[in-house]
This record gives structure tokens, sequence and C-alpha cells, in this order.
């Protein structure tokens, strides 16, 4: 990693920074060596120039998916790659085919789930965007494809995620080959299952995790030669057995001592346990508890995993005893005794803990305090028992903890395994190691020394591994790697374990003498290896030594190196728990084989740890290995939080670093020539016009350049380290001349368009100073043509007036003579009006008393007439009075009282009759004197007008000399009366007009209030008609309920021992039809009871006829034969469905019980649909069913109560009268089958319904199964045959893009026609289809389902395509699927509507996503406008999945804002909160989208009539009825 030297005044680099590792900058200024730097941050930076990186400016903004892409392969640009990466929540990235995983210390389901496992299972390495299913795909398929064992080594620090990554590879390891395991948990789920019970005895809080592995784990996945998973075993390396006894400040001890400490008060009381604060291997840290962890439910929990992992509660009791044991055991003291280097127990607080102790292990007390300050020494003389001094007694006590709690675990481990299941007979698996990472703290013990080893240990493997890649990516692509150098740490492996002088044999040899110190083990190791490069001796500390490993140098204090790594198998220990009592901690602790002595056998826990480490090597070089690389972004465990100081330190623990370096050992710059071409080709712009090859031009481009040592290969060119940085140095240099001379023309046009401007201006003023001076010569004219016309007016005005005055003279003049002559005429006419008045009114008089006189003479006549009549009538009526009495008078008063009512009201109707008349007649009388008034108006305003003309005329005929005349003035008041009287009739004009216009406006709003109801009545009769439909349909629904049951129940009956005996009594009685009893009527069959048993030989007289049972066989036969081909339609009507249809109801094979000629049928379809792949065959067919399915529907109808029991016969009338009313009652279609036979059905109408049997109903459902399954054919095919060109125009844009170069206009057009071409394909497809079914004549809402279906299989493929691939979510892919788009939309418009139906609405989801690739302007739009206008269908994870994975590779234009980003990824936390679902994949529906009651309410009415069968049928007498009859 090597810094590159062309660094020069501008260029953007990367410089060391102490707090954020590294900072970008610019480069102003380069002082020999030392090299002058702007940061971003805004601070000046100076370093040296070899420690200086350049950036790359032209990096994708969200990164790259592999680092191995990376222009600058260096530290700074992996680090500003994966933060770029980790704030778009892409937590996965590949370096190579190592994947890095930063925990995001967050939920992100939706990169878990099934949909993401189906859409990795299969792909290659690559293809998507980086996962961890990803790996665990491809160590399978390796492993099924090679049949060799695969391993996934998961590394990093405690707090990385190393456990989870496990668990998700498990997940979809159990996904890839799955079975059911015990109880019908699977294998992953058991494997799950033990991990709580492992890391409640295997964990443990340390510096920098509160639940770190102190173990490594290797989980073998067992597979079956067929890929299935068989079985699996979890094996333990290098358990942390120190931890038992010594820990240090803040960590804590294992979990499950916390956990029984905080266990329910009766279990405590029972092992006598308290506060952890009491116990001795416990409060050696001040940390007692974690953050969020209760450990009274973590200890439920551990009893509930241990249930689940199969440990019965007598092993669980024992097991809480052992661990309880071991607390106590830590408490007991020793104190020196009365002898020399003796000890004794210290007090009776050590006794007490020494009795528990012995009780919970349920050995003998005196045995177990002889085992603790006692050892026996054996000689060939005699047997020496000699005492312990305190210090030896307790490295005695924590020897014997430390063997207690490594059984204990290795046996949770084998009853784990025994749990779970293994497969003996396994050639292949795949194993996940989980193991610590590499570990640097401020202090450093034993115990980090052991882990370091392990990671060394590791890295060789892992470098071994990233060196063979490299040699296998140079050997594919054929070019030369001999030169290039291993990077290798053998040296370090050498400095710890080489025997004899490695730090562990040293440390060995120091345990085993007693004088040894750790002084004495740290001088020792100074000695030795002061001259080793890898060894370097602190200056301040006298007990320290320091390893340079490869992550780094790491201090370790020699301090307790000696006392952790004791490790004896004291033969006393052994005894003492052999012996015990309890079985589980005898079974703990077997007899050795062969017992040699009884002396105490020295073991060191560094010499146990190499075996165990050796033996792990060897099952991983025995395995195909894969790396995924944990990193814990921060030491706050907190999401969004990116710590560059500790990443960079966890990159070099976890060997990235190490395999960058050795990628840079070779080549670390790769690229293809298409990304080659594209980024340096305005290097050489004339080689680009030319028509060369790719790989012709690369190669001319950096002979060109001049450099030297890159190597071409079959697909991509390596460039060596530092020849990326010249390039782009060139390509700078290029690129600024370019822009200079851009500049220089911009300059150019501005300075040019000043000079316009100014001289635009100096003609404007010009012009408007011109315009002044013509202003002013104007204003001098306007005023003296003022004055001019000043004068004339007056002279005018004087003229006029002279005029005026003579004018008004003559004019009152002959107003006054006209006045006169009107007045005196006014005179003459009212003095003779007056006197006609007074004429009428005296003649008037003289009438009007003749009449009273006439009048007054005849009443007077005529009352005595009438006195005289009433008299003579009052003496008939008393003398009829005293003959019929008071009643008959009583009854004519009331008769005369009703005539004299009846009269009256009479009288009210006619009075009102005539009150309308008179009212008619008034308003017409007040029309008629309107109208007359109306015409003296205009008549006097004629008048007006003659007399105006008259007078005219008078005065110009008149004499010039005037007289004056005398005007008398009179009778005004009348004048103004008449005037009054005028107004008044105008009046009353005006009102009977308003009163008309009224009436008329109360006429249209009755009739608009008429309409309203109209139109109310007709929505009511059409909601009567709707109500009385759906009624129908319910009717009909319940009906097919019924029959469904009735079939399900004669099922049953079928099956069952009491169906067959009734079955077994069934009695059917066929009569034949004759001529004479016409139709065969409808009748039932008999169950006879035991009163028709009795009576058997009483036969009743048979009144009905039976329906034809079994039908002739060769009409069967021939009707098969006939429908086996194709019929072919006649006009849109398939004529093997209507033959079917008419041939079952003529023999009414719907009414029988037993009828093999339904399954004959579906046995005909079912052979005919045997060749899936034949499309013609199955749309003939599925328009054949749907047809005769509908035929059904409207047919048949379920006998309802009387099917339920169809034996039972109903008792009729013997009368023809009874049995005329019974059978049309009963039997609908029986009186309309002579109509069948004869004139045949015309409509769907016309059909009557059916009470179909339980055959008839089996067999509709069978053939709605049918119908399905062929339409789900139909569609699975076209989906088949889509689905390859799909993955073409999702794999175009990366494929077939490279050909489109600039300055490559004649390739880029057939490039452009080649990207095109796969939608064509598939519009052909579509196109291909359509037809099929419209020349099957298939029912266009079948045909409208399936175009549905198709294009939302569509989008669902292309949508979550574009939401895996990276490559995919570019804005020339949102470009290319634009184009296909609209191919699809074009297609949609020529099928139609009734054809393509909403199939284009299918699309919305990569419509919009489409439509936001290819917008302009992205960091503009706000979060409501993408939400509520450009894609209100997409979800907010679906909006951040696009608005995080676009690039764009055409202009260079950046995504959404940063802020948009933000208030998505809140608006996503609260969902994942809200427990909604956050998965952005959609799901494709393969479902069937309608049902029997949707194909019976959309399809036409089908008319069976004139269908001509085929010449076979013809020819048949028995099928006559089949042919059309004449009328």
């Amino acid at each position: 990693m090597a810094a590159p030297v062309n660094i020069i005044v501008g260029s953007h680099v990367w410089v060391e920074d102490p707090a954020l590792a590294w900072v970008d900058g610019e480069v102003f200024k380069i002082s020999g060596e030392e090299v002058h730097v702007h940061t971003t941050n805004g601070k000046t930076a100076v370093a040296n120039i070899s420690k200086v990186f350049p950036k790359d400016t032209e990096a994708p903004p969200g990164g790259v998916d592999d680092m191995t892409k990376l222009s600058y392969l260096h530290e700074p640009g992996v680090l500003h790659n994966l933060a770029m990466r980790y704030e778009l929540n892409e937590i996965y990235t590949y370096t190579g085919n190592i994947l890095i995983a930063i925990n995001p210390f967050q939920r992100l389901p939706h990169l878990y789930d099934t949909h993401m496992m189906e859409q990795y299972k299969g792909a290659g390495f690559g293809e998507l965007s980086p996962h961890v299913f990803a790996v665990a795909d491809v160590a399978y398929k390796a492993m099924m494809n090679e049949g060799k064992s695969n391993s996934i080594l998961v590394s990093g620090e405690s707090g990385a995620g190393k456990t989870e990554t496990t668990k998700m590879l498990m997940r979809y390891l159990a996904y890839l080959g799955g079975r059911s395991g015990v109880e019908g948990r699977t294998v992953e789920q058991q494997v799950l299952e033990s991990n709580p019970v492992l890391e409640a005895f295997g964990n443990a809080k340390t510096v920098r995790n509160n639940n770190s592995s102190r173990f490594g784990k290797f989980v073998e996945i067992q597979f079956d030669k067929n890929g299935r998973i068989s079985g699996a075993a979890v094996r333990t390396y290098l358990l942390e057995r120190s931890r038992v006894c010594q820990i240090s400040n803040p960590e804590r001890n294992y979990h499950c001592f916390y956990l029984l400490c905080a266990a329910p008060p009766e279990v405590r009381e029972k092992f006598k346990l308290g506060d952890p604060k009491s116990f001795h291997y416990l409060n050696q840290s001040s940390c007692y508890a974690l953050d969020g962890v209760d450990d009274a439910q973590e200890y439920l929990a551990t009893i509930r995993a241990m249930d689940i992992v199969g440990i019965s509660e007598e092993e669980q009791e024992a097991i809480f005893c052992v661990v309880a044991a071991i607390l106590h055991l830590g408490n007991i003291e020793f104190a020196k005794g009365a002898d020399v280097d003796s000890s004794v127990i210290k007090d009776e607080k050590s006794r007490f803990h020494l009795n528990m102790t012995a009780e919970l292990l349920k050995c003998d007390i005196k045995s177990l305090e002889n085992a603790l300050i006692k050892r026996v020494m054996v000689t060939p003389e005699e047997i020496i028992t000699r005492t312990l001094d305190p210090v030896a007694a307790v490295g005695s006590r924590d020897a014997l903890a430390k063997t207690i709690y490594s059984r204990l675990f290795d046996w949770l481990v084998d009853k784990i395994n025994f749990s779970i299941g293994q497969d003996p007979n396994s050639k292949q698996l795949i194993g996940v190691l989980d193991i610590y990472g590499f570990e640097s703290f401020k202090l450093n013990s034993f115990e980090q020394f052991c882990i370091n080893f392990t990671n060394e240990k590791l890295q060789q493997h892992f470098n071994q591994h990233v060196f063979k890649m490299e040699q296998e990516e140079y050997t594919k692509e054929e070019i030369n790697w001999s030169y290039i150098e291993f990077v290798d740490n053998q040296d370090v492996l050498d400095l710890i374990e080489k025997k004899p002088g490695g730090i562990i044999a040293l440390l060995d040899e120091a345990c085993m003498f007693p004088k040894s110190t750790h002084e004495t083990f740290a001088q020792k190791l100074f000695q030795t290896f002061k001259n080793n490069k890898r060894f370097i001796k602190p200056k301040l500390s006298r007990t320290s030594f320091t390893i340079s490993h490869y992550a780094g140098e790491v201090t370790y204090l020699a301090d307790l190196f000696l006392d952790k790594n004791k490790d004896y198998v004291v033969a006393e220990h052994q005894d003492l728990l052999t012996a015990s009592k309890c079985s589980f901690v005898a079974s703990l602790f077997p007899p050795p084989a062969e017992e040699s002595s009884k002396s105490s056998k020295f073991s060191s826990i560094g010499s146990r740890f190499k075996l165990q480490l050796q033996s792990l090597m060897e099952t991983l070089n025995s395995t195909e290995p894969h790396y995924i690389r944990c990193v814990k972004p921060n030491n706050v465990l907190k999401p969004a939080i990116f710590e560059n100081a500790s990443i960079i330190q966890q990159l070099r623990c976890g060997g990235v670093l190490e395999a960058i370096r050795i990628s840079c050992a070779g080549y670390p710059t790769r690229r293809t020539f298409y990304e080659f071409l594209h980024r340096f080709g305005v290097l050489a712009p004339e080689i680009l016009a030319g028509n060369h090859d790719d790989k012709v031009a690369c190669q001319m481009i950096l002979d060109k350049m001049g450099l030297k040592g890159y190597q071409i290969g079959k697909t991509k060119i390596f460039l060596r380290a530092g020849q990326m940085a010249e390039l782009d140095a060139r390509r700078a240099e290029v690129l600024g001349n370019a822009a200079r001379t851009i500049q220089r023309q911009i300059r150019t046009y501005i300075a040019r368009k000043e000079f316009i401007e100014l001289r635009k201006a100096a003609i404007m003023l010009q012009s408007h100073w011109r315009g002044i001076l013509a202003c002013k010569l104007y204003e001098q004219l306007r005023r003296e043509a003022a004055a001019l016309k000043i004068q004339k007016n007056f002279r005018r005005h004087i003229a006029r007036e002279s005029y005026l005055t003579v004018r008004q003279s003559a004019i009152t003049l002959q107003t006054g003579l006209r006045a006169m002559t009107a007045r005196n005429e006014f005179r003459f006419r009212k003095q003779t009006k007056a006197a006609i008045i007074i004429q009428a009114a005296f003649r008037c008089h003289v009438a009007y008393s003749y009449y009273k006189s006439l009048q007054k003479a005849a009443l007077t006549t005529q009352c005595g007439w009438r006195r005289r009549v009433a008299r003579r009538e009052l003496r008939k009526l008393k003398m009829a009075a005293r003959e019929t009495g008071a009643l008959k008078e009583a009854k004519d008063k009331l008769e005369k009282r009703v005539e004299e009512l009846t009269w009256r009201l009479q009288l009210e109707k006619r009075l009102r009759t005539d009150l309308e008349e008179e009212k008619a007649q008034e308003i017409a009388k007040l029309h008629d004197a309107l109208h007359a008034v109306q015409i003296q108006v205009e008549e006097a305003n004629a008048r007006v007008i003659k007399e105006q003309e008259a007078a005219r005329k008078a005065i110009e005929e008149a004499p010039p000399v005037i007289k004056e005349t005398p005007v008398i003035v009179e009778d005004i008041e009348k004048v103004n009366s008449l005037a009054a009287e005028v107004e008044n009739l105008k009046a009353s004009l005006l009102s009977e007009t308003k009163a008309a216009e009224e009436a008329r406006n109360a006429c249209t709003d009755a009739e608009t209030r008429n309409a309203e109801l109209v139109k109310k009545l007709e929505e009511s009769e059409r909601k009567v008609d709707q109500l009385q439909e759906s009624v129908q349909r319910l009717e009909e629904k319940l009906a097919n309920s019924e029959s469904e049951i009735q079939v399900l129940r004669q099922q049953s009956l079928a099956i069952s021992p009491t169906g067959k005996s009734l079955t077994a009594r069934q009695r059917t009685m066929i009569l034949p039809r004759t001529p004479e009893n016409g139709n065969v009527l409808n009748g039932e069959t008999k169950v006879p009871s035991d009163t028709t048993l009795a009576l058997s030989n009483v036969r009743e007289p048979e009144s009905e006829e039976k329906p034809q049972k079994y039908l002739n066989e060769k009409q069967q036969d021939l009707l098969i034969k006939c429908i086996s081909q194709n019929l072919g339609f006649s006009g849109s009507k398939p004529i093997a469905a209507c033959v079917v249809y008419k041939c079952l109801l003529h023999w009414r094979s719907f009414e029988v019980e037993r009828t093999t000629v339904f399954d004959r049928i579906i046995q005909t379809i079912a052979s005919a649909i045997e060749v899936q792949d034949n499309n013609d065959v199955l749309a003939y067919w599925l328009s054949n069913s749907s047809t005769l399915l509908l035929l059904l529907q409207h047919t048949l109808k379920a006998s309802g109560a009387a099917s339920l029991t169809p034996q039972r016969r109903r008792a009729t009338s013997a009368s023809l009268f009874g049995r005329m009313s019974q059978g049309l009652r009963a039997s609908p279609q029986s009186a309309g089958l002579s109509f069948l036979s004869g004139r045949g059905l015309s409509r769907l109408d016309d059909l009557r319904q059916v009470e179909a049997k339980y055959p008839a109903l089996l067999f509709k459902q069978q053939l709605t199964a049918f119908l399905e399954k062929i339409y789900g054919m139909i569609r699975d095919n076209l989906k088949k045959e889509i689905s390859p060109l799909l993955g073409l125009c999702i794999q175009v844009p990366r494929t077939s893009r490279a050909s489109l170069v600039k300055g490559r206009s004649q390739s880029n057009a057939v490039a452009q026609q080649a990207l095109i071409a796969h939608w064509q394909s598939i519009v052909k497809s579509l196109d291909r289809y359509l037809k099929i079914m419209k020349s099957n004549h298939v029912p266009p809402f079948l045909v409208r389902k399936v175009f549905t279906q198709i294009f939302s299989f569509i989008n669902v493929q292309l949508f979550n395509s574009l939401l895996l691939r990276r490559e995919c979510c570019s804005f020339s892919n949102g470009e290319y699927v634009k184009a296909g788009l609209a191919e699809l939309e074009q297609w949609c418009s020529e099928a139609t509507e009734e054809y393509a139906g909403s199939a284009w609405d299918e699309l919305k989801h990569i419509r919009q996503a489409v439509g936001f690739l290819v917008i302009h302007q992205k960091p503009k739009k706000s979060l409501n406008e993408i939400t509520k206008e450009l894609c209100p269908v997409l979800s907010i994870q679906q909006l951040y999945r696009i608005s995080t994975m676009y690039w764009d590779d055409k202009y260079g234009t950046h995504s959404v804002s940063s802020d948009v980003i933000a208030k998505m990824r809140v608006m996503m936390t609260e969902d994942s909160n809200n427990a909604v679902s956050s998965s952005f994949l959609l799901d494709d529906d393969s479902s069937i989208p309608f049902t029997v009651d949707d194909i019976s309410k959309s399809l036409q009415q089908v008319d069976i009539t004139d269908i001509d069968p085929l010449s076979l049928i013809r020819e048949n007498s028995g099928f006559g009825f089949l042919l059309p009859r004449s009328e």
C-alpha cells in the first residue's frame, strides 16, 4: 500500500488524523517530502508524501459492494467505502470473496426473511448485493458440486455480531437443505435452541461486550448425498478455563454463576447461595449486573432452554449443584498449619463452605479437605503424604474448580450433540466457526495471549486462502504472477509455539519448577528472544513483553502467566469425585483407563490449548474455507455511529488489511475493458473514434501513456500499485486542459456579451434623446393647433346662442296656441259625456221602478197559493202521522237528513266548482280589461303622434303674423285623475303579470319534483331488481352448499359400515318410456322400512315413472370418441361443450344416482391435457370447460332437504290430476323435455333447473378443478417462457452496456437495438398467447385474468431485481426498463381493454420505481413529494432501498438529499417499532383469481341451438335430438 509519487497541487488525498484515523482534503502546497493539505473539516495538515494516499473523486456516493473494484485499494479508501455503505444501512461488503459484516445494532428483518432467501438461492456470487446468505449459498453449491466439505469462518471482536451471523448462516443452510428433525423441530432449530445453554455456561462480560463467547464453537451441519441436512454437531474449542477462578475489573465470570444467585428464593436456600458479592470467584470485579438484563428472567430462560435441549430435571438439578459447589469451593480459605509448609481450613466460615461443597458434590468431607491440602507421592520405597502450604492449597482449590467446570461444559456439549443427533454416514458437511477475535487491551494477560495465538493461526490460514484466490484470479485471466511475494506470519507462530524454544514451551518449563516466578520467566524470555524482530522488550517494565502480531503490537503482563497456565491433573481430585455418591458428578470423572501412579501429573493450559488449536486447524484444512469478518462500528453499541479508529483497528485485527496488502503485492487495481475505456478513453479520443476491439483499445491507451509492468487478462486489465494514480494524474491533466479551453471560450462569450450589451445601451440612450427633442417640437406644434381650435369654437358658440334664442320664442308661441285648442276640445267632450250619463241614469230609474212593482205583485200571489197548498199537506201529514207512528217518522227524518246532507254536499261541490269557474272568468275578464287598456294606451299614443304631426304642419302653414291669444286652463284635476286611473291599471296589470309568472314557476317546480320522483322510482325499481338478483344468487350458493354437504355426507356414508348396509338395501325400479305416458316423470328411489318389508307382497300402484339409470354404452362410447377430437367452434361457441351438455340433459344423467358417463368425460379431458406444453390444446379445453361449467351452473341445483334422503319416496295421488300436478310441481325439467327434444334450447334464460344428484354435483366440482388446473397451466407456461427473457432484461444492463462507449455511434445503435430485442421477445410471447386464446374463443374474462397475473409477475420480478442488484438501480437502466415498459404499454393498448383489462395497472411498482430513477434533480425533491406524488404506491422501505442504491452512470448526478434519507430512516425505525412488515420485496401471487360465480356473472349467455354436430354423430339415429329442427 505504498503511496504513489504523483501527488501534485490540487490533488485530492487522504491524510492521517489522530481523531478520525483518516481525513480527506486537497493539496495546496508541496515542500520537498512534505505535503500541505486543506482538510474537509477546516484544518490544515502537514504529512510526509509517503503517508499520503490519493482519493478517488469519482467513486459512487453509495460506495462499491466489492472493494476490489475500488480504484485505490488502500486503508483510507476501504474505510471510506465502508462508512458510506454503513450510512445507508448497507452492512455487508465484499473484499473479493471475503464478506465484511458491520453490526448495525438494530433490527433489519427485511434482510433476513424468506423472500430474501429465495432471491439468493442459486444466484451467482457477486450477482446480488453482498449478503451472508450469498456466502452460505456458495459453500452449499461448492459442497454439492465438488463433494468436498466446506467451512465458514466467522471472526471478529466481542460485540461484532459473530453469533447473530452464525445464526443467519444456519438458518439459510436449513432453508437450502432442511428436513424435519425430532419432534417436528429442524436440525437448525435444535442447534439454535442450544445457544442459550452454551451462552449461559460459556459466555461472560468482557471490557468490550456484555455477552462475549469465551470459547470457540465449530458447528458441523451434516448433509446426505441428496443435499438434505441429516445431522449436526457442535464442537467447542479453547474454553477460557482460567476465568472461573480469576477475573479482572470490570469484567464478569461466566453468566451461570450470576443466574444461579438470582434464582428463586427456594433454589438459593437449597444451595445456600446469596449475593454474588459474597463469593470470591465473583467479587474480584466490581461488576455484578448487566444493563438491561434481568438475571432472574435469564435463569428461567436457561431452564426452558435446557428442557428444549432434552436435559432432564434431575440432570438440571445436578448441574446447578455443581455450579453452586464451585462458588462455595472458591470461598474456602487456608491458613498456615502447625507444621512447616502445612495448611489448615482458615475459620468456621471456610469450614461451612467446605461442608456445603462436599454436600453438593455428595462426597466425603474429610476426603475433600485432604484432597485440597495434601498430596500423595509414590516412590519405589514408600508412599509419602505431604501437606501443602496455603498458597499451594489455593492453587489446588482453583485447579479443582477449573477442572470441574471444564468437565461440566464438555458434558453439556456432548448432551447437546446427543439431542441434535449426528449422522455417522454423512460424507460432507458445512462447518461454521464462531470464535473470539484478536484482542488488545490496556492490560493483556494470559487469556489475550492464547486468543491472539489462535488468531495468528487463523490469519495464516486466511492469508494462504487469499493468496490462493489471487492465484486463481490470475490463472483465470491467464496472466503471469510468478514474481508475486507471499505475505506470511510463520515467524510469529514459531516465536509462540516452536519446540523447544517457543514461548509456550518456556512457560511450561517455568511452571514445572516450584521456584520459578513471573520475573524469572520474563528474564528467560528476554534472553531467549533478544534478537527476534517480532519480540520487543518494553523499556519501563521488567515483567512485560511485546509481540508484533499481524494486527499490531500487543504488550502482555507476565505477572499471572504461571498461575493461569498451571492445570494439574491431581489424582486425589480424580479419586474424590469418581467416588461421589452423585451419579452425575461421578460421570464427569470416569476412572482413568490405566492408572500408572498416584502422583500428580503436570498439565498446562497452554499445551492443551495448542493441541486443541492444532485439531481445529486440521479440521479447517480438510475443508474449503469461506470468510466472514464481523466489525463492531462503535463501543457504545448504538446504531448509526461509525468510529473510524476502532474500525481500522478491527480491520487490521480481522486480517482485512492484510488481505489488501496481499492484493497490493500483485495487482491491486483491476478494471474491465469497458470500465477502463469509460474512465480513461479521454486520454486517446482518436482510439475511441476507431472501431478497435476493447482489449486492443486498452492496450493502445496504455502504450500511449508509456506504462510498464501492467498485465492484460481475458476480461480485465491488471495495474500495479501507483499506476492507477498515474493514469488519473494524466487524465486530470487532460481534463484540466479541456476545462481551461472551456473557460477561455466562456470568458470570450461573456466579454462579447458585455460589449453587445454596452453598444445596445448607447443606441438606446441616443434614441431616447432624439425622442425628447421630437417631443418638444411636437408640443409646440400642438399648442399652435390648440389656439386655432379655441378661436373657432368661440365664434361658433356665439352664433349658436343667437339661434337658440329665436328658436325658443317660436316654440313658446306654438305651445300656447296648441294648449288653447286642446282645452276647447276637452270642454266640449266633457259636456257631451255628462249629458249622456244623466240620460242613462234616468232611463235606468224608470225601468227599475216598473220591475220592482211587477216582482212584488208576483211574490204576493205565490205566497198566497203556497200557503193554501201547505195547509192541505199539513192536514194529510197529521193524519198519516197518527196512523204510522213515531218510528216511521223518525226514519223519514233520518232519511231526509241524509238526503239533505247529500244535497248540501253536492251543493258545496257545485259551489266550489262555480267559485273556481268564477275565479277563472274573473282572471279572464282582468286579462281582457288589461288588453283593452293596452289598446287604449296605444290608441292614445297614436293620436298624440298624429296631433304632433298636425301641429307641425299647422305651424309650417301658419302665416308669419302671430297674435297673442289668452289660454284658459281648467279641469286640471280631471286630467290628473285620469292619469292616476291609468297608473292604477298599469299597477294591476303588473301584479297580474307577477301572479301569472309565479303560477308558471310553481308549475315548473312541480314538474321538476315529478321528474325527480320518477327518477327515484326508477332507481328503486333497479335496486329491487338487483336485490332480487342477489337473492337469487344467494339461493344458488345455498343450493350449491347443500349439494356439497350432501356429497360429503354420502362419501362418509360410503366409507362407514352403516353406509354400506344402507346402499346395499337400496332398491330402484326403472320404467321404460312409452308413447302413452309421454315424458318420464321425476321419481325417487325407495328405502323399504320395517312396515314395507312386512307388506312386501302388497304392491302400490306406480303413479310415477323412474328416470333412466343406465345409458346405452354405444352412445357413451360414441360421445367420448367424438369429444376426444378437436370439434372446433360454431361461431364463438365450443361444439364439444354444447354437445356434451345436450347429451347429458337428454339422457337425464344429472338426475340418476349412478352413472359412469361423468367419469369418462373427466378422464377424456385429463388425457387431453397431459401434454402441458401444448397451449393450443390447453386453450381449447379451457374454452370448453368454462362453457360447460357455465351451462351446469345455470342448470343444476341442489335438491335441498329431499336430496339428503334420496331413497325416501313421496306418497303421490293415483289420480290423473294428482299425477300431473305432482309431475309439474316436483319435476320442472320433465315438463320441458319434449320441448328440448323437439325444438331445442334457445338461450340460458330458457334453461330449466334440474335437481341434481350426487354424481352430477361431483362432476361439477371436478370440472371446476380442471378449469382451474388448465388456467394455471397456461399461466405458468407463459411465466416459464418469459422468465428467461426477464432474466436477460435484468442482465442486459450489465452485460451489453459495455458496448455503449462514447464515440461509437454505429455500435451504439446496434447495441440499443439489441437491448430492446429482449422486451420485443416478451411482447411476441404475449401476442402469441393472446392469438392462441382468441382462436380458441377463451372467454375474455379468463384472458384478462391470465394477463393480469402475468403482468403482476413481471412487476414482481423486475422490481425485486431492481432492489437486489445495485448495478440495476442506475439511471441508464431506468431508461432501458422504461423503454421496455413502453413496449408493454403499447401491447396493452393494441390488445384492447377487453383482453388486457387492468394488466397495465399491475406494473405500478416498477413504473413508479423507474420513474424515480430517471427523474432529474432528485436532491431537490422533498420526502412529501416523493411519497405523495412520485411514488405513492411504494413503501418507505422500498423508497429507502432505491434511494440508497441509486447511482447515475450516465450524468453523474446524485440521489435524494441526506435529509430525506434521514427522515426515511426515522420512519423505518417507527415502522419496525410498530411491528409493521419491513420487507421491501414483493410476493408473486400464484393463486386462482376467480370463482365459479365470477365466471357465471362475467360470461355472456350461450346459445346452444343450431350446433351442427360431427358427421359421426349426425349419422347415428340415437343422437337425433342434437340435429336442428325446423319450425
